[in-house]
């Protein structure tokens, strides 16, 4: 088959550093999106992902790498790797519309002999009872006969210096056998480490497991940072104790409330599959009911900071230091930062933010004031909150100035104007 080795549909933040790795092992790639403006600043050497730099596409772009919005180029296409978006709806439900979207796309211009690999999270059988059925439909081909179908978890982590996609070991699960072998010496051609499960279901279900995992203990030690505070312990301090022991044990931390796409959306995916079954997954939900509830609680920290104060919540002026979800990156996905703000303009406080990777930043559609200076923010500010510790922030400075700081992330040391969580 003449034309690409790979076509990457959805050129976000999983699509597009997968396109970057096999274009730079020699792959024939092209890149599918529904948006033109993600295309023409594709196109125009402009990147929009944390982890791509405008650099490393102009390199992609000479490597032969290209962008559209035509979806014909799926019937030229080797290899076809969907990495479209899966979040929930209103209701807290799974939202699979993306993927069904791209399959259909999919197949309607499915050759035989092509593999089709679904990376987008979702729950254990999307990819049998969802993927393949519209894919035979709407090509008259078989899966597993006439093309193959496999299921591989983006295990992307924006901001990691250490590990990225090509050193990070890739799973991958295939509706038949014959299917896993295609897709795992897909993947070898530019990831260094390939593991083969037995099916779909165990790779759909390993990826779950991984940010369930994290969910529920990061829910552990936001419950325990509540009491403990109450019961007057530096569970920092604990913490850190913890983890010095070799065996048994992660150190986990508390913070504001969970961001990103894995942690907050991914979870509810696994439990929705279990709901299916007649019975709720417990451990999930109360997870989820934790962690929904802590930037509840950080705002009734400030509240009781600016009380000792003798100051009122209504008319002070509230500083928020870092409204991403993640340190030293501009993605603001599910940031706890945004029920955050919302609760102190409920409560009337006049809010700013300093963001070095946020130039503006609107919540439920009203931009909140940036502060340029961190320095003058910080001076003039009745209270300032730490969400996200940025390497570009100066938090000895911020520590010297504040006139009441909440650390929220158990970077600073707590006296008599500061606080941690």
């Amino acid at each position: 088959m003449s034309g690409y080795d790979l076509a990457v549909i959805g050129l976000g933040y999983v699509g597009m550093p997968l396109a970057k790795e096999a274009t730079g092992a020699g792959l024939r790639v092209v890149g599918l999106d529904v948006d033109p403006v993600k295309v023409d600043a594709l196109t125009s050497g402009r990147s929009y992902i944390d982890d791509l730099t405008d650099a490393d596409l102009d390199a992609m772009l000479a490597g032969g790498f290209t962008a559209t919005l035509d979806q014909s180029i799926l019937a030229c296409s080797e290899t076809i790797v969907i990495c479209v978006p899966t979040p929930l709806d209103e209701d807290h439900r799974p939202d699979l519309s993306a993927v069904k979207g791209a399959v259909g796309a999919v197949g309607r211009y499915l050759q035989r002999g092509t593999l089709v690999v679904l990376e987008s999270t979702t729950y254990p059988g999307t990819t049998d009872e969802v993927v393949r059925p519209i894919l035979e439909e709407a090509s008259g081909l078989t899966a597993g006969v006439d093309f193959h179908l496999a299921f591989s978890p983006e295990r992307i982590d924006p901001g990691n210096a250490k590990y990225g996609l090509r050193n990070t070991p890739k799973v991958v699960g295939g509706y038949t056998p014959v299917c896993r072998d295609r897709a795992e010496t897909f993947y070898a051609r530019f990831i260094e480490q390939v593991v083969t499960v037995s099916g779909t279901r165990e790779a759909e279900m390993a990826k779950l497991l991984e940010n369930t995992y994290r969910h529920v203990n990061i829910a552990l030690v936001n419950e325990m940072a509540i009491f403990c505070d109450e019961l007057g312990v530096d569970l920092w301090e604990s913490i850190e104790a913890a983890a010095t022991k070799p065996f048994g044990f992660q150190k986990f931390l508390p913070g504001p409330g969970v961001g990103g796409h894995c942690i907050p959306v991914d979870p509810s995916y696994l439990s929705h599959a279990v709901r299916r079954l007649g019975y709720p997954f417990r451990f999930v939900e109360l997870a989820q009911e934790i962690n929904e509830r802590m930037p509840a609680y950080v705002v009734a920290r400030v509240q009781r900071l600016l009380n000792r104060a003798r100051k009122p919540v209504n008319g002070s002026r509230v500083l928020l230091m870092g409204v991403t979800y993640k340190p030293d990156i501009a993605d603001e996905r599910e940031t706890p930062a945004v029920p955050i703000a919302r609760a102190f303009r409920d409560l009337g406080a006049e809010l700013t933010f300093a963001d070095p990777h946020v130039k503006s930043w609107a919540v439920d559609g009203v931009e909140v004031p940036r502060e340029d200076d961190l320095q003058t923010a910080v001076e003039k500010a009745d209270v300032t909150v730490l969400l996200q510790q940025h390497s570009a922030f100066d938090l000895d400075m911020v520590e010297r100035q504040a006139a009441l700081l909440l650390d929220t992330r158990g970077v600073l040391s707590e006296g008599e104007r500061v606080e941690r969580l």
